[in-house]
């Protein structure tokens, strides 16, 4: 009778058992139909529902879970939670189409001053950076030879200007007395002959002097331009040879860069345009100078050489810049961050997800000109000056999802999961 009695008290606890289970798989089939028709996005034992997109479901509920119908709250409503950055509401402003550049600001001019002959150093009067004029007496050769030789020269001119004075008179009285019947002609040839022999010879005595003033000048080292002296390479007492390297001298009142940008942009950059720097913690404004005519084939870009101002020499030559050519401006632009725009395989145009009437509307928009440096782009079509739209990395969104903003404040105050 006791073994009689626990067989059927087994086959009552197997029985319990298998209809437990029973009940469990209905329910988990009905779990599995609700998931089905929520796109797979819903949890939990209630049914979530999708959208036509298949996007974020389900993302409100009960203590069910999410999207499902724990809590005794039904169907979920399809929702998303941003916060106060993830939606901006669009104005109007300015937006350049501008081209980045970047490189270092040389000095206009840099001159190499060399020496015009051979010969030793006497006196040196300038030193590395020390501003100078054009034309100011940076060293001096010895020139005592350079002198004499000048002022022979001058000796010589004055000589063959008196014989020319003296040859053009005799020519003049020849030529009356001829007249006259006086002389015969063979006389008034040859005085006329000596007049032209010595206005050549007052014509080489000339020359001379220049060669002489010329060669005493070259013993004189002078400054080529304005600006400052960047080396020096002689000291007093050398002897310097012919075409040697005395001072650099470079003129710094105006900076130019030479930048390369991509041959896509070439037909937006030209002479002129303003540019717009910062160097050294300065924000200087210049201009395009110079466009090369031709597009470097190795990297297929085009080299551009822009000027700035930089009058008191604030700025270092070789200071390096970044800066901005300002192809076009647009000043009452719709705007709209670059972060907002999406693509779709499925869209011919570019879209924003906007807000109305607080779900998500898929909406196509036309872009003009995009500033990739601030990362703006003007919307020609398709939204409305104080439309809002969601920015940035947010996750798949459907059409037609509800969106909840909450505030900094409710951010910080949610509690963290903890896992």
């Amino acid at each position: 009778m006791v073994r009689n009695r626990i067989t059927v008290a087994g086959l009552a606890v197997a029985l319990t058992i298998a209809v437990a289970c029973g009940r469990s798989g209905e329910a988990a089939s009905k779990g599995g139909d609700g998931a089905a028709q929520g796109n797979g996005e819903g949890s939990g034992p209630g049914r979530g529902r999708g959208d036509d997109s298949g996007g974020t479901t389900g993302r409100t509920g009960g203590p069910g879970g999410p999207g499902g119908r724990g809590g005794g709250t039904g169907r979920g409503a399809l929702s998303v939670v941003l916060g106060p950055n993830d939606v901006i509401e669009l104005k109007r402003g300015a937006i350049e189409s501008a081209v980045a550049i970047q490189g270092d600001l040389k000095p206009i001019e840099e001159i190499v001053v060399r020496a015009r002959i051979e010969g030793n150093i006497t006196n040196v009067y300038v030193r590395e950076g020390d501003r100078v004029g054009r034309g100011q007496l940076l060293a001096q050769f010895e020139s005592s030879t350079e002198e004499s030789a000048r002022k022979s020269a001058e000796a010589d001119v004055e000589s063959a200007r008196a014989d020319l004075a003296n040859a053009k008179w005799n020519a003049e009285q020849s030529e009356e007395l001829f007249k006259a019947g006086a002389i015969p002609e063979r006389d008034l040839r040859t005085a006329q002959q000596d007049h032209i022999a010595s206005q050549a010879r007052f014509a080489a005595a000339e020359s001379r002097l220049r060669a002489a003033t010329q060669a005493f000048e070259d013993t004189r080292v002078t400054a080529p331009t304005t600006g400052m002296i960047s080396t020096r390479t002689v000291e007093v007492g050398e002897h310097i040879s012919r075409s040697a390297t005395v001072f650099t001298v470079v003129r710094s009142d105006v900076l130019e860069l030479e930048a390369s940008v991509p041959s896509r942009l070439a037909a937006e950059v030209k002479p002129g345009l303003p540019v717009r720097f910062t160097a050294a913690g300065r924000d200087l404004t210049g201009r395009v100078a110079r466009v090369s005519p031709t597009i470097n084939p190795a990297n297929r870009s085009l080299t551009v050489y822009l000027q700035v101002p930089n009058a008191g020499g604030a700025l270092r030559g070789n200071t390096f810049a970044t800066g901005r050519i300002v192809a076009r401006t647009v000043q009452d632009a719709l705007i709209v961050p670059t972060a907002a725009i999406r693509y779709q395989q499925t869209q011919a145009k570019p879209l924003v997800y906007r807000i109305v009437n607080e779900a998500v509307e898929f909406q196509p928009v036309d872009i003009g000109i995009v500033d990739e440096v601030l990362g703006i782009a003007e919307i020609t079509s398709g939204l409305s000056e104080g439309d809002r739209v969601i920015v940035g990395n947010v996750g798949a969104i459907g059409r037609g999802v509800k969106v909840r903003i909450v505030s900094t404040e409710q951010q910080r105050s949610r509690p963290v999961p903890r896992p």
